[in-house]
């Protein structure tokens, strides 16, 4: 596999976890629990780090490895649920964004643009 496809990632899960039998385990709720851990295990990472600790995280090889572990984790089980459901992921994302940006338009003017003005000026 050259480049990467989601749909290809979620057929080479499925079968991984069918070749195990897991999928009597595969059920909605206990993907979306699995999910749930994973993505606990990721926050657990930069629990008590400072937001400067945490943007500078992938300059440490260990960490960075830990960080890039529990994110393949994370999308797993994503994937392993969409698959379950049924659920397009990316055209599921697409229209999420497409939903939110009608329910938050962007200001007029848009902050940062020069016609606002600098809430930090004495005019």
């Amino acid at each position: 596999m050259t480049e990467l496809d989601v749909t290809e990632l979620q057929r080479r899960l499925v079968a991984f976890a069918a070749a195990r039998d897991w999928g009597q385990y595969h059920t909605p709720k206990n993907l979306a629990a699995a999910l749930s851990v994973e993505a606990s295990e990721l926050l657990e990472i930069f629990q008590w780090l400072t937001p400067e600790q945490s943007a500078r995280i992938m300059d440490e090889p260990g960490a960075a490895h830990r960080v890039t572990d529990e994110v393949a984790d994370v999308l797993a089980y994503l994937l392993q649920f969409c698959a379950e459901l049924g659920i397009d992921p990316l055209r599921a994302l697409a229209a999420k964004i497409e939903r939110n940006e009608e329910r938050f338009p962007v200001p007029d003017p848009a902050p940062g643009s020069p016609e606002t003005p600098d809430r930090h000026s004495s005019e």
